[in-house]
Formats: structure tokens, sequence, C-alpha cells
């Protein structure tokens, strides 16, 4: 009796204490696309720039997509399929991403710019994850943000018990990516102090990083390997940006990342986008497409300031990027999973008003405005949709 009595209480413990890993949310381009990756990297056997985990023409394809075509391996290794569909990741211009991966080929940093929610991240995730096979070398521009972001660091425990060496020093996302001949993420470059941008000039220039404590080792200079570069990003519209130098602005190639121009595609990828976030939540996404096409036509017009009739519309002074109308969607999406109540076009209106008053207070006014002008004529046109959405107007009080 006693034994067993030891035996059940062992084996409860250990099931008590039994250490559960939760699922990550959202996986890196690198794992999330790991497959396509892979296929990729079969499929094309032409030249690649010296550390290239695929060939320029590869890496466009990853991240335009194949265009509906499934590629085909001739002799497909055992962990790979003979055919594959590589789906489209990026929804803009492939001309731009072109340049894009010409430019990293050519070892120049590469500067992504335009307006908040445009996916300018997703495109330096995606480029990095197909030309290095990470994305994780990335630092995050704040105020708070020092050189040794961008340099390297100590750790200072080891520094007292050993003075300066190689094992104390600690390298930094863009040392560790010169080391090894990888891209380099840089997100939000202009919030950061423009004496700590700065840093980065001799990086691009010289290729190279001084450690002078480390002087006359080995350590004492690091140099590029071949294949190193930077893709950086920068919300030129939001406040608290610091000014660019000359002499750094002239060490990266420029792109500018447009809002989608196409109102299907842009619809589609809030749908994609929605879908994947509800699911991810642990529900089925149930929003109708006629509510995603009145919502994305809504964030079109305020966004554009004219509306696909070609009436003039009062824009808001925050931006109603893509971005935002996907976390309108996404909670649509959950409220219709969890607590559902009614038409879902009815919380419309509330979720719209909560992302137009971020910013600017006279942006609720301007909802209004746009509420007695497109939203009134669609109504008046004999469309049930934007006559239901008229009648909501008392919610946007």
């Amino acid at each position: 009796m006693s034994t067993t009595t030891t035996t059940i209480t062992t084996t409860a413990t250990a099931t008590s204490t039994a250490t559960v890993v939760p699922a990550r949310q959202v996986l890196p381009a690198e794992e999330r696309y790991a497959a396509e990756l892979a296929f990729l990297a079969a499929h094309d056997d032409g030249p690649r720039p010296p550390g290239w985990a695929l060939t320029p023409r590869a890496v466009v394809t990853f991240v335009c997509g194949s265009g509906g075509e499934p590629l085909k391996l001739s002799e497909p290794p055992a962990n790979l399929p003979e055919r594959l569909v590589i789906a489209p990741k990026f929804v803009g211009e492939r001309a731009l991403v072109e340049r894009c991966v010409v430019t990293l080929a050519g070892e120049r940093g590469l500067l992504l710019v335009g307006e908040p929610g445009t996916a300018k991240s997703m495109l330096s995730e995606l480029l990095s994850a197909a030309v290095s096979g990470t994305s994780a070398l990335t630092v995050q521009g704040t105020a708070g943000t020092t050189e040794d972001a961008f340099r390297y660091g100590w750790n200072y425990a080891l520094l007292l018990a050993q003075g300066p060496t190689r094992e104390a020093l600690v390298d930094s996302p863009v040392l560790s990516a010169m080391r090894t001949g990888r891209v380099a993420r840089v997100e939000e470059i202009t919030r950061c102090l423009p004496e700590v941008q700065d840093a980065l000039v001799s990086i691009l220039s010289d290729r190279r990083v001084s450690v002078p404590e480390l002087s006359g080792t080995d350590e004492g200079q690091v140099a590029a390997a071949q294949g190193f570069t930077v893709v950086a990003t920068a919300n030129l519209r939001d406040r608290g940006v610091s000014e660019m130098s000359a002499a750094l602005k002239r060490r990266f190639n420029f792109e500018t990342v447009q809002p989608i121009a196409d109102a299907d595609a842009e619809t589609a990828l809030v749908r994609g986008q929605a879908t994947a976030a509800v699911q991810r939540a642990g529900a089925a996404f149930g929003v109708d497409d006629a509510v995603l096409d009145v919502l994305v036509t809504v964030f079109r017009d305020l966004r554009t300031g004219r509306s696909a009739e070609g009436w003039d519309v009062d824009r808001p002074g925050t931006v109603m990027s893509t971005a935002e109308a996907v976390q309108v969607a996404t909670s649509l999406g959950v409220a219709t999973a969890y607590l559902p109540a009614g038409d879902t076009l009815d919380l419309v209106p509330g979720h719209l008003l909560g992302v137009v008053r971020k910013d600017d207070p006279a942006d609720h006014a301007r909802l209004l405005g746009y509420w007695d002008g497109p939203v009134r004529r669609r109504a008046e046109d004999g469309s049930a949709m934007w006559r239901r959405l008229w009648d909501l107007r008392e919610n946007l009080r």
C-alpha cells in the first residue's frame, strides 16, 4: 500500500510541475516561410552575391510570389515537394522590391521611408530573412537608443573580473551582422538622436568597427564580412523624429513605400491578416466580405481625401493606414466570435472613432463630416450597407 501511495504522489508532483511552453503569437519570417525559403534555395542555383542564402531573383520571388504558378524541382530532395506555389507577402510594386534587392546586392545601405502602416518593417523583415536566413539582427530606434546598439557594449561582470577581453565584449546586432556577413535591420532610425545615428556613418563607409579597449589584439578592429549591409526604416511623418545628417543620407539608397493603390488588393490583404490574427486568438474569422469592403472603402476615402466617386473628403490628421484597417477588422472578427450581438456593421463606427481620435480632437468633426458627405450620398443612392451605416451616425457622438 505504501509503495502505491508513493508512486501516485510522485506522478502527481511531476505532472503539476511540468513546464508548458506556450505557442508563439507570431513567428519570424525565416521560420514562418521556412519551407518556401528551402524550396527557392534548391530551385534557383544561379549566381548569388557573397553570403546570400538565395539568388537575387529568388529573393524577389519570395517577396512578390510566383504569380500563382507552381515552381518545379527536377530532382527534389526528400524533405521538399516537387512543386510549390510561392505566395505573395508584400503588396506593392515589383519594381520597388527589385530595386531594394539590387541595393542590397551592391552592399549599400537601404532606407525604406513612407507613411506609417505601409509595411516597411514587414518588407525589411522579408528581405533580411531571404538574403541572410535571419531577420533577428535588429535595432529598434528610440530616443533612448545609444551608440552601443550599433557598435558594442560590455558584460560588466566579466569586464571587472577579466578586464577588456573578447569574452567580455557584447556585440550589437549590427556588429554581429558585420562579423557574419548578414543584413542588419534598424527600425525607426529617425527616432534615434542624430549623434547616435551618425555612428552608422563610419560603419557604412569604412565597413569596420574599432574597439580601442582591445587595440593590439585581433579583436581591436572588426571588419565587415562580405554580404553585410543595413536595411533601415523611417516614418518621416511621425512627431519626434530627428533629421538625418547629409553624410548618413548619402550612405543609403532611399525607397518610398506607398500605400496600396488597388482597393481589391488592400481588401484581400486586410482579410488575410485579420483572419490569421483571429485564428491566433482561437476563433474562426466570421466577418462578412461586404462589411470588409465598406471598412476598407472608408479607410481609403479618409486616407486619400477623395472618394472613389470623386467627392472631396476632409482628411483626418491621423494616418488611416492599412495596418489600422487590419486592426479594426481583427477587432470585428474577435467580437463576432466571442461577443456576438447583432450586425457586425453596427460595431464599425465605434472602432473608426477610436482610430481617428488618436492625434487631433478635431478629427472627430472630420469623421462626422465624412458621414454627412459620402456615407449619406451612398445611402441615398440605394445601397443597403451604406444606408445602415448612415443610420448608425448617432454612434459617433
